[in-house]
């Protein structure tokens, strides 16, 4: 029983398995190995057995990764090819462990060396069957324990599938309207920054979850779901905020009139503004925003400057300059409320900065300098408000991570997995103006909320306006906020809480424990 050349391909997928880097599914791949190993004496069928394991050997290196599934991979390459070379040889290079590859190095010498006096195949043979019988035990525990267990008082109380119908069921019911402001009372506008790109992980990762600008705020959300990794349907997400959260082959499908937030702002008596520090083609952003309500005219960015170019090389332009060009034509508009959408994408993985000392940086390495960029111009964003005598409420909502470190399941800037380090984000909320006073401390929302809580404070302010010359108490707004169990989905992978962890379900395969580690 001979394998040759290919011991250190199972090798080296014991130590990428040993090193918690990939999957590994024994019974496939001793299976392969018997095929390699099975006695040949013609030299013709060597060889062809040689080139048909090639492929083989590739598909099941694929199979055992925690890459995405390969039918995802085809879906999204129209998108992929749309990246530029340089973005495409920074991901190329994430997948690079120096480590790794100086253990390779270090086993093929090995191996080599014992083969001299070692049956070499016939080790990993049996250390593959070893593993087979491993799991197969555990399988087997599993299923007796599984047996033995008393029957739950609350039938689907531990069962995933079951939480995640009830869920939905309960999130179809859920809605909340934004009234009219009463005569006579303050006029305001309503500001929404939708950035993209940022979670909680992300930010402490940078260390600029101290920054002064999340001082301003007066409500700070510490638990909130984005519900989504990806930009699209985030946008959708936050555009039907007055309703429940609906699972996510519901959002390309029309929703009741009114879940939607931007026409319903409209009808409370809010002109609607539209701009983005960016042209919203990719993956047709700036349409999907559209079939939302956002249907005001898009902001021009002529004679705005553009410090960063996307993956794909298009513009990006200074969010300072773009809501600076803002305030100044909100001073020549008349209307008595505005509520304003801005979508930034700054933070972005693949986005080049053209020009200053961190020009020509791999975005993994210039993510905390474009973080740290984009904090300072919200700074003074909500200076220049303050100036301007306006009175503003400023609700900042990241659509989704940027996956800035990755995890076991998905190297780093990889989303198709929703996991919590990506779709739990920093929301704040900041309460501007000439005469406004809080009353007590900013408020720091450990609860898990999603975006119904945000039309409810958007509700809330507009029965009492936050801006009477006494002050205003944030603790009341935040009292009677709704709760969202943590729930994400796209088309690959869905994730739930239960209790202190989480379980995740990727494609249809069977739900699992979701280890952040």
């Amino acid at each position: 029983m001979r394998l040759g050349g290919w011991s250190l391909y199972f090798l080296a997928k014991f130590l990428l398995y040993w090193r918690d880097l990939i999957g590994f599914h024994p019974l496939e791949n001793l299976a392969f190995a018997a095929f390699l190993a099975a006695p040949i004496r013609s030299r013709k069928w060597q060889l062809g057995r040689t080139v048909a394991a090639i492929p083989v050997a590739i598909m099941l290196l694929y199979h055992d990764s925690r890459l995405p599934a390969f039918d995802r991979l085809l879906s999204q390459s129209t998108l992929v090819t749309s990246f530029s070379g340089t973005y495409l040889l920074e991901l190329a290079g994430r997948f690079v462990n120096l480590e790794i590859v100086a253990w390779l190095v270090l086993g093929w010498a090995l191996i080599r060396l014992a083969s001299r006096y070692l049956r070499v195949g016939v080790l990993v043979m049996v250390a593959l069957a070893f593993q087979v019988l491993r799991v197969g035990a555990l399988e087997s525990s599993v299923l007796a324990k599984t047996a033995s267990r008393p029957v739950a008082s609350a039938p689907g109380k531990d069962d995933p599938e079951a939480i995640l119908r009830d869920f939905y069921t309960a999130e179809a019911q859920r809605k909340v309207a934004l009234p009219m402001p009463e005569a006579g009372s303050a006029q305001f506008d309503m500001v929404i920054l939708h950035i993209c790109s940022l979670s909680w992980d992300d930010l402490k990762t940078s260390g600029l979850d101290t920054h002064p600008f999340w001082q301003r705020m007066d409500f700070v959300f510490h638990h909130f779901n984005s519900a989504s990794s990806y930009s699209g349907p985030a946008a959708i997400r936050i555009n039907r905020a007055l309703c429940g959260q609906s699972p996510h082959a519901a959002l390309y499908h029309g929703a009741s009139a009114d879940c939607y937030l931007m026409p319903s702002l409209r009808k409370a008596g809010f002109a609607p503004n539209f701009a983005m520090n960016h042209d919203g083609h990719f993956d047709d952003f700036l349409q999907t925003l559209r079939a939302q309500g956002q249907d005001a005219p898009l902001q021009s960015l002529a004679d705005t400057p553009m410090p960063q170019r996307a993956f794909d090389g298009s513009p990006i332009y200074d969010d300072n300059a773009v809501l600076s060009h803002w305030i100044d034509a909100r001073g020549r508009d008349a209307s008595p409320r505005v509520a304003l959408y801005y979508n930034s994408i700054s933070l972005h993985d693949g986005n080049r900065i053209v020009s200053g000392p961190n020009a020509g940086l791999a975005s993994a390495a210039s993510y905390k300098y474009r973080l740290g960029k984009l904090l300072d111009d919200l700074d003074m964003f909500l200076q220049q408000l303050q100036r301007s005598g306006r009175r503003v409420v400023v609700m900042v909502v990241p659509e989704h991570g940027a996956a800035i470190r990755g995890d076991k399941y998905q190297f780093a800037g990889l989303r198709d997995i929703p996991a919590p380090r990506i779709t739990s984000v920093p929301v704040g909320v900041a309460v501007v103006g000439p005469e406004v006073k809080r009353n007590g401390v900013q408020v720091k929302v450990d609860q898990p909320m999603s975006y119904l809580a945000l039309s409810q404070l958007m509700s809330l302010m507009l029965k009492k306006p936050p801006f009477d010359p006494a002050g205003f108490d944030p603790d009341q707004y935040a009292q009677s906020l709704p709760q969202t169990r943590h729930v994400t989905e796209n088309d690959a992978a869905s994730v739930i809480s239960m209790g202190n962890a989480y379980m995740m379900r990727q494609g249809k395969d069977a739900w699992e424990a979701y280890q952040d580690n």
